[in-house]
């Protein structure tokens, strides 16, 4: 439903925090342009992905039968969940999307091919969003300005055998150096043969936990990894499983990022694991997990800063981070966020429409969003990547995302940090950087996907989680079923 978008009135101008005066059109104090500033983009609280199986020209069943032939197959063994809030913290009420719904744009900036919109269930309505300031992570963008103050450093590459036998203990037992492949390293991490230092835990880390599985790399232009993730597994009241995973990356101007990031994975795979085996709706229960992870990392800001790292390129401002997870529970998807890491879904049936279920929290995305400008454009813009949501003591406010999806085919979950999607930014590209056999080896695939980011030319820190969605076999009461 299109609407007009009317600056609104602002009380303090974004770029010096001065009160403007009624009418201006530019800040009095430090000229900001007023009139450039986008309201936030209204939330997406609840969406539904059942995309009919029929031929691409085929019309597509309307939403409110599906909804009402959902629940046919398996309510004798599914979780009688209570219903999902209708709105989520912003009070927008939730609109109805398919797949081909979601916009998206490539990597040129380019706007998607337009899809057949379907009809809402509803009048969309609610309060007008309000301005809010942005952020400027510091890091350099693929192909723009060194200005990070990161650097490269001689590292194992994660793409390469010899990393994985960098790990093996040399004759003399302890681990063996990864630059000269000889030398025993010592308690403080050097070579003893070379004095290289060894890297560090962080650098490079993978998991795989059943279904689910997630890689992350330092990258190879900073000098440490500001990512985090969390994977786990969990059963339901009824015994089935939720399978769980968070991906979080550090904003590298704010302190201690790679800090903010582990504890706002850990908080929020933690409180997941509690509230879904009592039966909480997952919507409701990742809603409750983002809440976790922004106190968790607030609370960093309250905690002595002896140890925080001096560093001309670097505010000393409150610790911050984004977060993007996903619960595949029974025949749900869940997806919740805060900032521009992102969720992709792609099918098995690669003929099919892949997906981003995400929308930034950035200055392009509002601004797009505002009708200031299209989306070539704004992602051309240097502020491009400024983020407008973060968990973080000094965010403006705390609006957590959340979606729940109901996919009618297999297909495969990708999780990820701007590390990897810079390089496969629309849904298109990034389906054809996920290898065939990624559903059936999510662990492998998660490696050629920081692979493929890294031949990309790796400039941020990459991270991402796979979990593979099933579909249980249904009968002829399907949802899925076109009428």
């Amino acid at each position: 439903m299109s609407q007009s978008h009317q600056q609104p009135a602002l009380s303090k101008c974004p770029g010096c925090d001065e009160p403007p005066a009624a009418g201006d059109l530019f800040c009095g104090a430090c000229g900001y342009d007023l009139s450039a500033v986008p309201a936030r983009p209204g939330d997406r609280p609840t969406m539904a992905i059942t995309v009919p199986p029929a031929a691409p020209d085929t019309p597509a069943a309307p939403v409110a039968a599906a909804a009402q032939a959902a629940p046919a197959a398996s309510d004798a063994e599914a979780v009688r969940w209570p219903a999902a809030a209708e709105t989520d913290s912003s009070d927008v009420p939730a609109p109805v999307h398919r797949p081909s719904d979601l916009p998206g744009t490539d990597s040129g900036g380019r706007p998607l091919a337009e899809q057949e919109q379907v009809q809402e269930a509803g009048p969309l309505a609610g309060p007008q969003p309000s301005v809010v300031p942005v952020r400027h992570d510091d890091r350099a963008e693929p192909g723009g300005a060194e200005h990070s103050g990161d650097f490269a450093l001689a590292a194992p590459d994660p793409r390469t055998a010899e990393h994985t036998a960098a790990a093996a203990a040399p004759a003399g037992g302890g681990k063996v150096c990864v630059a000269c492949r000889s030398g025993r390293v010592d308690p403080d991490g050097y070579c003893e043969n070379c004095g290289h230092a060894q890297p560090r835990e962080r650098d490079h880390m993978e998991q795989e936990l059943g279904s689910v599985a997630a890689v992350s790399d330092r990258g190879l232009r900073h000098h440490r990894n500001e990512d985090s993730f969390a994977v786990s597994s969990t059963a339901l009241p009824d015994g089935s499983p939720a399978v769980v995973a968070i991906v979080c990356d550090g904003v590298s101007s704010a302190s201690r990022p790679d800090e903010a990031s582990a504890a706002a994975a850990n908080a929020a795979n933690e409180s997941l694991l509690a509230s879904l085996p009592r039966g909480t709706h997952p919507q409701q229960a990742m809603h409750e997990a983002i809440v976790a992870a922004s106190e968790a990392v607030n609370a960093l800001a309250q905690e002595p800063a002896g140890a925080m790292e001096h560093d001309a390129h670097r505010h000393q401002n409150a610790p911050a981070c984004t977060l993007v997870g996903a619960v595949v529970a029974g025949e749900l998807l869940i997806v919740g966020w805060v900032g521009d890491s992102r969720v992709y879904w792609v099918p098995e049936d690669r003929s099919r429409p892949t997906a981003r279920l995400t929308e930034d929290d950035s200055w392009a995305a509002q601004m797009v969003a505002a009708g200031l400008m299209n989306e070539a454009e704004a992602y051309a813009d240097e502020r491009a990547h400024a983020i407008t949501g973060w968990l973080g003591a000094d965010a403006y406010e705390l609006e957590p995302h959340t979606a729940a999806f109901k996919p009618d085919r297999p297909g495969l979950v990708v999780v990820c940090t701007d590390g990897l999607w810079n390089y496969a930014e629309s849904a298109e590209e990034m389906a054809a950087a996920v290898p065939a056999d990624a559903q059936e080896h999510p662990l492998r695939g998660a490696q050629v996907l920081v692979g493929h980011a890294l031949d990309g030319g790796g400039h941020d820190n990459v991270t991402v989680a796979l979990l593979p969605f099933a579909v249980r076999p249904q009968g002829a009461g399907s949802a899925c079923e076109t009428v």
